[in-house]
């Protein structure tokens, strides 16, 4: 059974979108997960806008890395910097795949311009995420 997991720095946004659209888009008998560096807990924000494109996540919750689950994965991404920096070692024979995305929690303004971050981050996900798809299909 292939295992993918989804890092960055507080398993609140991108990697919680990347879970769901991955959950939505690869077959039934891939192992998906995400996680953090750190717990940060799942953005109301990110919730909202994966809403609009008909995935539930709010039931999520924003999880530490697995070392157990990390070293079985056949893919790990990861969606920030931090993420990929701070990532524990992992076995040669997992394949590493660096998404560097801007992170939409850190977005100013009003609500409209901060939905409009999470809506263009959502979509990069939902393209990369199709586009891996066809890769590993």
């Amino acid at each position: 059974m292939p295992q993918i997991y989804f890092l960055c720095t507080g398993n609140s946004c991108r990697s919680q979108m990347a879970e769901g659209f991955a959950r939505q888009i690869l077959p039934a008998d891939w192992r998906i997960a995400s996680a953090g560096i750190e717990t940060h807990g799942l953005n109301p924000l990110a919730v909202k806008v994966m809403a609009e494109n008909g995935l539930d996540i709010s039931s999520y919750q924003s999880k530490l890395i697995d070392p157990q689950y990390l070293q079985t994965c056949d893919i790990v991404i990861t969606l920030c910097g931090d993420a990929r920096d701070r990532c524990p070692v992992v076995p040669a024979t997992v394949t590493k795949i660096h998404w560097p995305l801007l992170d939409p929690a850190q977005a100013t303004g009003t609500e409209v311009e901060r939905l409009a971050v999470f809506r263009q981050v959502r979509d990069q996900i939902a393209t990369r995420i199709q586009a891996l798809a066809k890769e590993v299909i």
